[in-house]
């Protein structure tokens, strides 16, 4: 690679969860640290980041054809971009990575990118880079002060998984379970909501693993932490994904019920409704104690929202074991769910199980049950009809003079008045669709 201005504008492309949201947002602060500037829309960047995510089927291609897309771009434009692949992806393939894309000058992994200017200085003299450590420093603490954030921000409080599903990547591209030190988390909480955030959702591999001492010396749970957070005057909604079911604690279970800030949904993550499918994952629950979890919460909060996420054609999965899983889905009435079909990830033991799934079982099963989880999705928001709710304003709608925001159920509500982002009004539910409502406006409760 030969010596290269320092870029002028960036782009960072995030794929997958929210934390790969949450670590672009914190790359995209580093380098506004530098003195870059975010690429105006529509224009090409001097420097494109490529925020990968692992959980999808061939992600490690996908993440070829985009450098392909941006060196063609480049190239059309007179132009020879700078390169930097970050993520899971990165974590996973960076030498091979290195290998296959001469256009990368910088691999990093989600748990170095602190040190992405470090090696875009190395990148700028021509040197290519990869850094895929998970060092035990705190990579959070040598990142930039917040900058002016939305009315809904993210906030990692835990990373990494012990969990081990035999399906998942995640142990080995995000390490260990860590948990953020709490004092941090209140700081960078407080920090947020000075820069402009309503609503803060924190964000884990497995959140609700999270651990740590207060100020006084003393363990708590996440709900601990969701207690004090709800202390900031400013903040009005809290929000927490994703969970793990044998992590649900009691004391987290009863904020639902106790702590107003803390929003009515919860994304739990299921897989299967089979036991033995369950015990094939490694998930460590079963259907019925699952469920009986659902039961607790509902009882602390019963107008909670649930949501989960579901894997079709998981090695060995029987028809049978299929009409499990949506037994399941037709028990619990989903407000809301991912679904996904099984793909082998490499490394995972899943991935050399005997029984691979023929793919067109896969896509039939599929269909079947997220017409399930539609059918229940599109009954929640019919039942949500004629409700009054405080609606959280976050971006113009699809139409000129739409308004969306989400409602505490974290349903999509559009609005055709005059409003602003940031705004939180008071709303009428007044018609339902399969993933959005309309509301009428009421008053505005703070602007």
């Amino acid at each position: 690679m030969k010596p290269s201005d320092t870029p002028k504008t960036y782009r960072v492309k995030s794929f997958g969860c929210q934390m790969n949201v949450y670590d672009g947002e914190r790359m995209a602060e580093l380098l506004d640290a530098k003195g870059i500037k975010p690429a105006a829309e529509g224009e090409d960047a001097d420097l494109v980041v490529l925020n990968t995510c692992h959980i999808r089927e061939k992600a490690t291609e996908k993440v070829y054809s985009d450098i392909g897309r941006i060196e063609k771009a480049g190239r059309e434009a007179g132009k020879k971009p700078m390169i930097a692949v970050a993520g899971c992806v990165a974590q996973a393939e960076g030498e091979e990575i290195m290998a296959r894309a001469p256009a990368v000058g910088m691999v990093v992994g989600p748990q170095a990118y602190h040190r992405l200017g470090d090696m875009l200085d190395r990148a700028v003299k021509g040197e290519r880079s990869t850094d895929t450590d998970m060092p035990e420093d705190a990579k959070f603490a040598a990142l930039p002060k917040r900058r002016k954030v939305s009315p809904t921000a993210f906030l990692t409080v835990q990373e990494g998984c012990d969990k081990f599903c035999t399906y998942c990547v995640v142990p080995y591209t995000r390490g260990a379970e860590i948990s953020r030190p709490y004092s941090d988390l209140v700081d960078e909480a407080a920090k947020l909501v000075d820069a402009g955030a309503r609503e803060v959702t924190l964000l884990g591999q497995n959140v609700n693993a999270w651990s740590g001492e207060d100020d006084k010396g003393r363990l708590q749970g996440l709900d601990g932490l969701i207690r004090e957070l709800a202390k900031l005057p400013d903040l009005k909604r809290i929000r927490y994904t994703t969970s793990h079911p044998n992590d649900m604690t009691e004391g987290l279970i009863a904020a639902h019920g106790e702590v107003d800030k803390l929003m009515p949904y919860l994304h739990l993550p299921v897989q299967s409704g089979s036991d033995r499918v369950l015990k094939a994952m490694n998930r460590s629950h079963t259907a019925e104690s699952y469920l009986k979890v659902l039961d607790r919460v509902r009882a602390a909060r019963p107008d909670i929202a649930l949501s989960g996420d579901f894997i079709v054609g998981f090695p060995g999965e029987t028809d049978a074991e299929f009409e499990e899983t949506l037994s399941l889905i037709d028990a619990v009435g989903y407000a809301a769910a991912f679904s996904f079909k099984y793909s082998p990830r490499p490394g995972t033991p899943a991935a050399t199980m005997d029984g691979q799934i023929a793919p067109e079982v896969m896509d039939e099963r599929l269909q079947r049950l997220q017409a399930h989880l539609n059918r229940d999705q599109l009954a929640f928001n019919e039942a949500s009809v004629g409700k009054t709710c405080d609606v959280l304003i976050e971006r113009k709608g699809r139409k000129p003079g739409q308004w969306l925001g989400k409602s505490p159920w974290l349903q999509s509500v559009f609005f055709d008045s005059d409003l602003q982002i940031g705004d939180m009004v008071r709303a009428e539910l007044v018609h339902a669709g399969p993933s959005s409502l309309q509301g009428r406006l009421l008053e505005t409760v703070s602007a």
